[in-house]
């Protein structure tokens, strides 16, 4: 890997927020291309911050950090990917369901997930059924990535994926639930494609459904 490469991918590790724009100009410069710098430097630095998270060895408020240093260099290629016509790992929505205002356990998520090359739209938090429906229509995602804190919003889950079902959508996507009351065995109950017990899981098991 070149220099300029390692060394992004040490900022994203590190959450240096504040040299990341000028180290992805540096690579631009260097005639890097965006898919070069999302490919080699970024993705490689979230899956290494993911593995540490997973591992106890780095904890939300480090893992947000280099979350948001990984945007402020996505925030300068994210146009050029689009005008490349650059391939993502996949589409993905993510909400928090009907009822539950907890939104910190998604942020990270879509973070996660952005970081391992997905495009990612944040529908936000106190999602109805219907609105992650409309969502599908829009949006075309493979994967919907739904969180609940809370035991009594969790059904809403089991609701969003009758609504799919309804809406002759549910065969188009994978379903991804997450969220501290959730369980393997909840996510069997009612339908889902998928648990993941943390941020990393979450990215993980995304790029198993597309891979």
């Amino acid at each position: 890997m070149s220099d300029i490469l390692a060394e992004l991918s040490t900022a994203v590790i590190e959450g240096n927020v504040d040299d990341m724009a000028d180290l992805t100009e540096d690579a631009l410069d260097e005639d890097f291309s965006a898919q070069d710098i999302l490919d080699k430097g970024l993705m490689p630095g979230m899956d290494h911050v993911g593995v540490e998270f997973k591992a106890g060895n780095m904890f939300v408020p480090e893992v947000l950090r280099s979350a948001r240093a990984m945007h402020n260099s996505m925030d300068l290629i994210r146009p050029l990917l689009a005008e490349s016509g650059a391939s993502m790992t996949g589409k993905m929505i993510i909400g928090t369901v009907k009822g539950d205002l907890h939104d910190i356990g998604k942020n990270l998520v879509g973070m996660m997930c952005e970081g391992a090359g997905f495009e990612v739209e944040d529908i936000g938090k106190n999602i109805e059924p219907e609105a992650f429906v409309e969502a599908v229509k829009k949006y075309e995602p493979n994967i919907i990535g739904m969180s609940a804190l809370l035991t009594t919003t969790m059904r809403s889950m089991e609701h969003t994926i009758k609504a799919l079902e309804e809406a002759g959508l549910r065969d188009k996507v994978k379903v991804i639930i997450g969220g501290a009351p959730v369980t393997q065995t909840f996510s069997d109950q009612i339908g889902a494609d998928g648990y993941a017990s943390n941020a990393a899981s979450a990215a993980e098991l995304a790029k198993s459904f597309v891979n």
